[in-house]
């Protein structure tokens, strides 16, 4: 059985938002609401916070939940995709999914659903896409689209309108358009070849890491989900997510 780890990267300072992982969202850290739901899912071995702050590992120890580490990451990783692969790169594992720190929404089905992907060994990495259904969302460049194939294997992610419809009169755009989420599984060997190759020519024009993982040839797994999620970029943010906190 192959051995599988969640792993939280948590960094101090987000751009928009610093110290965002200890902002109290409906009376917790944002980082407990995270280590909660990862939690909740059957299919993982052990939860990892990777953070660059003592102030985050305080908080995440303090909680002592069983089963979650701290892994204390260098403060200088370009991405969070590099800061988890420090955390595990001593680690026995076969696989990793990264949960996103600013996603206190994270539904433990979809995780475990990429943990069986992963785990089949059909695939270096795996991720998830939702169906867009709001039409602004479509040319929306912060909305990042995915194209896949009939068994999920992706195609490509990009911030413009994908696929483009030529000739739009007439067409029923549902099913057509669906925005990627942006949680990870990766095997671990290949999440250890994917931060040693530097950034390709898309992945710096699209500023999509995802691209990278495409351009080495990744057989890269999207899965169709209907959970969405929130992630929490911005102070204002905070409200949006105690609003949908409230009605779990």
């Amino acid at each position: 059985m192959a051995r599988i780890a969640g792993v939280i990267p948590s960094r101090w300072g987000s751009t928009r938002f610093p110290g965002k992982s200890l902002a109290i969202i409906a009376g917790k850290p944002m980082v407990q609401w995270v280590v909660e739901r990862v939690k909740q899912a059957q299919k993982l071995d052990c939860v990892i916070v990777a953070t660059d702050d003592q102030r985050i590992a305080d908080c995440v120890n303090g909680l002592k939940f069983p089963g979650v580490k701290v892994a204390m990451t260098r403060p200088d990783h370009p991405s969070g995709t590099d800061r988890i692969a420090e955390a595990v790169q001593d680690l026995e594992l076969d696989a990793v999914i990264n949960v996103q720190g600013d996603e206190p929404l994270i539904d433990p089905a979809l995780i475990d659903e990429l943990a069986d992907v992963i785990a089949s060994g059909e695939w270096d990495m795996a991720t998830a896409a939702t169906l867009i259904e709001d039409e602004t969302q479509v040319n929306d460049p912060s909305v990042v689209k995915a194209v896949f194939s009939r068994d999920g294997q992706a195609l490509y992610f990009s911030r413009s309108t994908i696929p483009h419809i030529r000739e739009p009169h007439g067409i029923d755009h549902t099913g057509i358009y669906w925005r990627h989420i942006g949680i990870y599984a990766y095997r671990r060997d290949y999440l250890l070849k994917l931060v040693a190759e530097p950034p390709c020519a898309l992945e710096n024009l699209e500023k999509l890491e995802q691209l990278r993982a495409l351009n080495m040839g990744c057989k890269m797994k999207v899965i169709k989900t209907e959970d969405f999620g929130i992630g929490v970029d911005t102070p204002s943010d905070v409200a949006k997510a105690e609003a949908l906190l409230v009605k779990l």
